[in-house]
């Protein structure tokens, strides 16, 4: 290709850049539309019942910013566009303007501040193991010599092939390409574990084909933030995100939805996953800091 041809490109796509990293505020009205991205398979937080319908912790505080952008616009008619996503691809197609917010199980680090901004933290995890009951694995040196799954894409992946190559554990990884899939290598025997965050596991494990074959195992590796993501550069709408935020943790409707979806029945099997908010978030309900994972 022509050194001209290649500058072009550059210069088209450094627009493109622009174009989409363009305040989403004015963009939504002048579009009279907002696009959110939700997760098929990250329950209790965005996770599909039927074919098509997205429920779930991050759906609601979703729904919440939704209603403040309507006022904040004065639309009280905007249009709402759901888009999926996964975890390899939530990401760019943020960062490139083909969605607007992100509430998913996203963790909040240093590495993706480079490329997008963090709301403050509303929910903090850490990586665990998923298997068999009968695996007889019950923590990382279970682990040594043996299959063990993650989902590309995830924070989780990385944090276990450091783990691996630290402790000289000579495991083999293998990514699925959603939880579900990741979930299925184990049910498969294709796997021993599956390395996720522990939320999440307890989420798939709950509404599994046979929840009682599976559990929760081993250390938790890493305390990690999720937080909801807007494109970078966007101070304004951040600012919304947070302001939501902040008004369901003080008035106390944020504890209210997460009693709804971590402490009762939730749909579809009206499994209760018992999961008592924990000492970081219980502070961060007061501190309201948006501070990254290391």
């Amino acid at each position: 290709m022509k050194l001209s041809t290649l500058m072009t490109a550059a210069l088209l796509t450094a627009g493109l850049a622009t174009t989409a990293t363009a305040q989403t505020l004015k963009k939504v009205a002048d579009s009279n539309k907002i696009t959110v991205s939700y997760r098929e398979a990250s329950v209790p937080f965005s996770y599909l019942i039927g074919s098509s319908k997205a429920v779930g912790f991050s759906v609601e505080l979703s729904e919440a910013i939704i209603d403040d952008v309507r006022k904040k616009l004065k639309k009280p008619a905007l249009e709402v566009a759901y888009m999926a996503v996964t975890s390899q691809n939530r990401i760019p197609l943020l960062v490139n303007g083909t969605y607007d917010l992100e509430c998913g199980s996203t963790t909040n680090n240093s590495t993706r501040a480079k490329d997008v901004s963090f709301s403050t933290n509303m929910f903090y995890t850490g990586t665990r193991l998923l298997v068999k009951k009968t695996s007889g694995v019950k923590n990382y040196a279970d682990l040594a010599k043996k299959t063990v799954a993650s989902t590309t894409g995830t924070t989780n992946a990385q944090v276990i092939r450091k783990y691996n190559t630290d402790k000289k554990l000579d495991m083999q990884l293998i990514l699925g390409k959603d939880h579900d899939d990741s979930l299925l290598l184990v049910e498969s025997d294709r796997a021993v574990g599956f390395a996720m965050d522990d939320i999440l596991l307890f989420g798939l494990r709950a509404n599994s084909k046979n929840p009682q074959s599976l559990e929760v195992v081993g250390d938790s590796l890493q305390v990690e933030p999720y937080a909801c993501m807007v494109r970078k550069d966007d101070p304004e709408f951040k600012k919304l995100v947070d302001g939501t935020i902040t008004r369901l943790m003080k008035s106390g409707e944020f504890s209210k939805l997460y009693t709804k979806w971590f402490e009762s029945a939730i749909v579809p099997k009206g499994v209760n996953l018992a999961l008592p908010m924990s000492a970081e978030l219980k502070a961060n309900l007061k501190a309201l800091s948006d501070k990254p994972a290391l």
